[in-house]
């Protein structure tokens, strides 16, 4: 329920108000966003809410229980804050939107109405439309350690404890030429062939600076290499665009102990039994079925 102060409520009861919409959006690059519906700007929180910037968005809808909520923010990329690439780039996936309702006359009585985070982001031509989500959703996600064969960390986190940063596990290089998804890129060091498959490219230079892209192959030739992105980046990739390629991982252990020497950081279970294992029946042909190891 929310609390309002008694000067806002007095004038949420007159028949006419001077109300409007405000949204605060905070991505996880620091960057603060500020729009309004109102027809000027205006400024609270450290904070300028940009007017005419054709932003709007649907109240989150909830309900009882753990289902997450689902709104919706729709907008013209007409404000010079709301780009396309920082938008294909995936600047604003994750970013937190706080909803309040102003009095622009007097910004003082205002009201905090919901905080949502942003999911799926869609775009046409001239518009974009991106999903609310309820503070529920965090329920859908994944908690804890996953029993599985493969490693469960991601390359360089904190679980996996792997610096990319490493010599020999990274190369800066320069952009050649693109096409189709496929890069082809001169880097300050050779690499053998599928080295950076599974890796990351992220762009220091250009349109795309700060973008990072996931490798879906590489092939390698002397110091030029062939990678293909799986999703390419929201701006124009240009000849001379300045890159950092690091390796990829197939999360398996034997990458981990081989390729990375770091299988005591290795977040699976590869012993674990597979479904041979559960179908099958005791047989005089087979290892005794004792429920000791398999594998000693």
């Amino acid at each position: 329920m929310l609390s309002l102060s008694p000067s806002m409520q007095a004038k949420l009861d007159h028949r006419a108000t001077t109300f409007c919409h405000c949204w605060r959006i905070s991505r996880h690059d620091a960057a603060v966003m500020g729009f309004t519906d109102h027809d000027r700007d205006l400024t609270f929180n450290g904070v300028t809410f940009r007017a005419n910037t054709g932003l709007s968005a649907s109240q989150v809808e909830s309900s009882v229980g753990f289902a997450p909520g689902a709104g919706d923010a729709a907008g013209a990329l007409s404000d010079e804050s709301l780009t396309e690439v920082d938008l294909l780039n995936g600047l604003y996936d994750g970013a937190s939107v706080e909803t309040w309702l102003v009095d622009w006359s007097e910004v003082a009585d205002r009201v905090l109405l919901d905080v949502a985070t942003i999911g799926e982001v869609r775009r046409g031509e001239t518009a974009f439309s991106a999903e609310l989500r309820s503070s529920a959703h965090l329920f859908d996600q994944q908690q804890g350690r996953a029993f599985q064969r493969s490693c469960s960390a991601d390359l360089g986190d904190a679980r996996c404890g792997f610096d990319l940063m490493t010599p020999g596990f990274h190369a800066t290089g320069v952009v050649v030429a693109f096409a189709g998804g496929v890069l082809d890129v001169d880097l300050s060091e050779s690499f053998d062939g599928g080295f950076f498959a599974g890796g990351a490219l992220t762009f220091a230079s250009g349109a795309n600076e700060g973008a990072r892209c996931t490798l879906k192959s590489h092939l390698q030739d002397d110091l030029r290499a062939r990678v293909t992105l799986w999703t390419p980046p929201g701006g124009a990739v240009l000849a001379g665009d300045a890159v950092l390629v690091t390796a990829g991982c197939d999360k398996s252990p034997t990458s981990c102990r081989l390729k990375f020497a770091n299988i005591v950081n290795f977040r699976g279970f590869p012993h674990m039994p597979g479904n041979d294992r559960v179908i099958a029946y005791p047989s005089t042909l087979a290892p005794a079925m004792d429920g000791g190891s398999f594998f000693r």
